[in-house]
């Protein structure tokens, strides 16, 4: 019964809409530390996530690729392989709700989930930090800095002037950009701040950010504007970032190759990694040979030197290093965007780090046992908040629910007061009654 798919389809929607006011309420309460705002931007994101997947399970349901829905819905109107007929329908339908319930007993117990989703707003997702970031405080860029101070590109500098400066690579010059050893670094340093956003911001959507970072990168790279990879200015040996391929398919003699000029014949003949001096009908006749003729098949002759060992090896020259010089700027894009998202937090760790720099250790040490001591302190704060009474009985001078018993002696002296036995009971000799009397007079304000 409850695997037919018009009762799954009735869950999910339900599933959905309980998510959704869920994470309404969740975000209607304002979170007291960085930490507790952590925890709940990563259970909102678990609940967008678990209603995105329903969602997607929905369109699935009602693309009905199988036809599974449409004969579900035709067979609630008695419409079978042999024909209509209504109550065969119903009584196949009542048999099996029978059967259903025979097998499954504890089904008939009416179960109000709304209790399990209100859990879900209890919950705390882990989220691991290390020591250096402080639940996403500051930045632990340690091991990058490493890596930049004992690398040719980079400089031996301190940790706070690294924080300064990591975020712009367009000061390292193009030519040590060219290496592995540059290339393993940006890819670190973005990996990591990749991983880091997402830990303190789940919320956003990291896809969408460089989706428009990538647009944008290409449109710079073309025009030849991105900052710190422009045309101008090209040292000598640098192949440029923007390099057209001449297609030879429109040339079909020498001569009108010869036609394009001698300087572009000999860019074309560089970025093939074949030798590109001699006159200009050399120059032509040698790059017309790689019409018809792959460049692995031709005579090493053609080449120059040093260039047949990396042909050889499955690496074209200049292609391939344009390809990487481009994946290397397109990181750098995306590094720039995440520290501009990030600036409040890479300006905070530099004030801590220089912070830390002018203090000693058991400063340091004493600094750290009070933001604990403050964390336990908001926690307990956080809980005397939440008061179990659900007796709704009165509150006491402390602020917290009177024991029930005092409850019931106050509506006892109630009564005393209204029957005007205070005087009686005294003048009896029972002088405890004063005494008691006054208690209550203290806790409820009886005179």
């Amino acid at each position: 019964m409850s695997s037919t798919l018009l009762e799954v389809t009735r869950a999910a929607h339900e599933e959905v809409e309980r998510l959704e006011r869920l994470v309404v309420k969740d975000l209607q309460t304002e979170p007291n530390s960085n930490k507790d705002r952590l925890v709940q931007s990563h259970r909102v994101r678990n609940m967008i996530d678990t209603i995105t997947d329903t969602t997607e399970r929905l369109i699935e349901i009602y693309a009905d690729k199988d036809n599974a829905r449409k004969d579900e819905i035709a067979a609630l109107g008695g419409q079978t392989a042999t024909g209509t007929n209504v109550f065969s329908s119903f009584y196949d339908r009542l048999k099996e709700i029978r059967e259903y319930h025979r097998r499954h007993p504890s089904a008939r117990v009416a179960v109000d989930a709304s209790e399990d989703y209100e859990n879900l707003l209890k919950e705390e997702p882990l989220v691991e930090f290390s020591g250096e970031e402080a639940y996403g405080r500051y930045l632990d860029l340690h091991e990058l800095y490493n890596q930049y101070i004992n690398s040719k590109f980079g400089k031996e500098i301190e940790y706070s002037a690294y924080l300064d400066v990591f975020s712009r690579p367009h000061e390292i010059p193009r030519k040590l950009k060219m290496t592995r050893q540059y290339r393993e670094y940006i890819e670190k340093l973005l990996e990591y701040l990749i991983y880091f956003f997402q830990r303190t911001e789940p919320l956003q959507d990291l896809d969408r950010i460089f989706s428009k970072v990538v647009a944008d990168f290409e449109e710079q790279w073309v025009t030849s504007t991105l900052q710190g990879w422009e045309t101008e200015g090209q040292e000598n040996g640098h192949v440029p970032a923007q390099h057209s391929e001449l297609d030879l398919d429109y040339y079909s003699t020498v001569e009108e190759l010869m036609e394009v000029g001698s300087e572009r014949l000999k860019e074309e003949l560089a970025a093939k990694g074949l030798k590109s001096g001699g006159t200009l009908q050399q120059r032509a006749e040698r790059l017309f040979l790689t019409k018809h003729t792959p460049l692995d098949k031709l005579d090493k002759k053609h080449f120059a030197k040093g260039a047949r060992g990396k042909e050889q090896n499955g690496v074209a020259p200049a292609t391939q290093e344009v390809g990487n010089l481009k994946d290397i700027a397109l990181m750098e894009a995306k590094m720039k965007k995440l520290c501009d998202l990030l600036s409040e937090t890479i300006e905070r760790t530099i004030q801590n780090v220089q912070k830390k720099q002018a203090l000693t250790y058991e400063e340091m040490e004493a600094e750290r046992e009070e933001q604990e001591e403050t964390q336990v302190d908001t926690e307990s704060d956080d809980e005397e908040q939440q008061i179990y009474n659900p007796l709704k009985l009165p509150m006491g001078w402390d602020g917290k629910p009177i024991p029930y018993w005092l409850y019931k002696l106050h509506g006892l002296g109630q009564v005393f007061s209204s029957l005007n036995c205070y005087n009686l009971l005294q003048d009896l000799g029972f002088l405890w009654i004063n005494v008691f009397y006054e208690e209550l007079c203290l806790h409820f304000k009886l005179n």
